[in-house]
Parts: C-alpha cells; structure tokens; sequence
C-alpha cells in the first residue's frame, strides 16, 4: 500500500503547477545508483498525504550514480513529506518484490520506518527561509 500509493504521488506531482510564492526547498539525495529509468521526487501536504497529488513535483531522466541534488521552487511555508521513487522500468509504478520494494526509494527518516508510515514520522518544516535537507536513497539488494 505504502509503495503503491508513494508511486501514485510522485507521478501526480510532475502535472501540478507551483505557487508562485514563498521559497526554496533543496533535497540532496545521498546513495543514489545509476540504475537507469527516472528519479522521480515529489513534496506533499498532510492532506495529499498517501494519495495521488502533492504540492511540488520533479523528475530526473536516467540519473548517476551518486549524490543527486533537486530544487523546488516556491514552496510555501509548512509541514510537508518528501516521496522519491527510482523509477527504473518507467511505470510510473514501485515494483515490489513480494512486499518489499523493488526499486529505490527515499523519505525523511526512510530508514527507521519498519512499516506504512504516518506523516509526522516522515515530515519536515519549509521555514519562511526554505529548507535545505539531506536524505539517504534505500535500494533493494
């Protein structure tokens, strides 16, 4: 459900349009593995949380290997989740190894979840000055 839904979000964030107000948001994804396909990253609201909208949404084609560093504009102040999804076959879908993941993934504190997690264990704040946050990709092995 969590990865489904994730992949649902991240998708639906690349149609929406920003706010033309407020700042910045850089994420830094640490981890990331050239493994082809679309990184594709997005920004949600408590309410779009677990559905299929978010507030801000990006897309990098065939990323390398490395540290991936993605901006988004105009972010209003706020609490927000960030969903990143390695999209390598280009479904605009999680593939899923039984119930695990099957491609890469990320969220605010993606590595201590152990279970679909609630907005507050992954969010983080975009203060009137933006925010500038790091996050670690996880990948199946």
């Amino acid at each position: 459900m969590l990865l489904k839904t994730l992949s649902l979000a991240v998708v639906a964030a690349l149609s929406f349009a920003a706010p033309a107000l407020a700042q910045d948001v850089t994420v830094t994804l640490t981890g990331v593995e050239a493994r082809g396909g679309a990184l594709l990253t997005a920004l949600q609201t408590r309410g779009q949380f677990m559905q299929a909208a978010a507030a801000h949404g990006d897309r990098v084609d065939r990323p390398a290997a490395g540290t991936l560093r993605v901006t988004f504009r105009d972010v209003a102040p706020g609490d927000y989740a960030l969903m990143v999804l390695h999209d390598e076959d280009g479904d605009g879908r999680m593939k899923l190894n039984g119930s695990m993941p099957g491609e890469g993934w990320a969220m605010v504190n993606g590595d201590a979840l152990r279970s679909t997690p609630t907005f507050d264990e992954v969010r983080f704040t975009v203060t009137t000055s933006g925010a500038d946050i790091t996050v670690p990709m996880a990948y199946p092995r």
